[in-house]
């Protein structure tokens, strides 16, 4: 597996900011505005949901690493085909308000079908948030013996922020913050650190062993591109803070 040189840079310098659209966002106005504001703003790379349409456009539109999200592996064939540049197993967010839970067996699994279809393509796995912390460790472990290269946490859905403000925003990220914390002390690869992350938690996100991390509402969602660029921009600053710290 050979991963895009301009990630592999941002991984060593634990600095990387992955934007992402959604999993299921196929809103191809919403899609682009998003990866124009990762390019603006200074954003290692962009994940989308893996539809070929969807990737060509955003290859139209940007020079930066294109990853694509889905819990089918099958579809992501047809992605890499049209030109990503890597594929992630989740982000499984979008599918908890529905019911949907995804255990660590199927996970698994997952990863080896992808692996079966895809064996050389950079790939992330998310561990699901729903796992008791050391079965996301185990899982995690596991992955990577399964061949993920690199493991992405998530937990935003699941934390209950009661206070406002900066508080709130740490109590936001705390179950992703202490996922990343405990994952990276055990495996090899690079952890990404997502879900409920914005430019106060980013550089908590590094002092707890990630080497980078995801948005995704905190940008997909606002209501201009000019707020999107300054999100992104605000999180490029507040990694770059935390690496000059550490």
């Amino acid at each position: 597996m050979t991963m895009h040189p301009t990630l592999q840079r941002a991984f060593t310098n634990r600095r990387v900011l992955k934007v992402i659209s959604g999993l299921n966002n196929f809103d191809a106005h919403n899609v682009a505005a998003t990866i124009n504001a990762a390019e603006l703003g200074g954003a290692t790379f962009v994940d989308i949901a893996a539809d070929p349409a969807l990737v060509q456009l955003a290859k139209s539109l940007t020079n930066l690493p294109i990853c694509v999200s889905t819990v089918e592996p099958e579809k992501f064939v047809q992605a890499v085909a049209a030109g990503a540049d890597l594929i992630e197993i989740g982000n499984f967010d979008s599918f908890y308000a529905q019911g949907r839970r995804f255990e660590a067996l199927e996970v698994l699994a997952l990863t080896h079908q992808t692996r079966a279809l895809l064996p050389e393509i950079t790939l992330s796995v998310t561990v699901p948030h729903i796992l008791k912390l050391d079965q996301q460790v185990q899982l995690a472990e596991e992955l990577v013996k399964a061949g993920a290269d690199m493991i992405q946490t998530e937990g935003g859905t699941s934390s209950n922020p009661v206070n406002p403000g900066t508080l709130g925003l740490i109590e936001k990220a705390a179950p992703t913050l202490a996922a990343a914390y405990e994952i990276s002390r055990v495996i090899s690869v690079p952890v990404l650190c997502a879900s409920g992350i914005s430019s106060v938690t980013a550089p908590l996100a590094i002092a707890a062993g990630a080497a980078g991390v995801g948005v995704g509402s905190a940008i997909n969602q606002l209501n201009s591109e000019v707020a999107m660029i300054a999100a992104v921009r605000g999180l490029v600053e507040a990694l770059g803070t935390a690496w000059a710290i550490a």
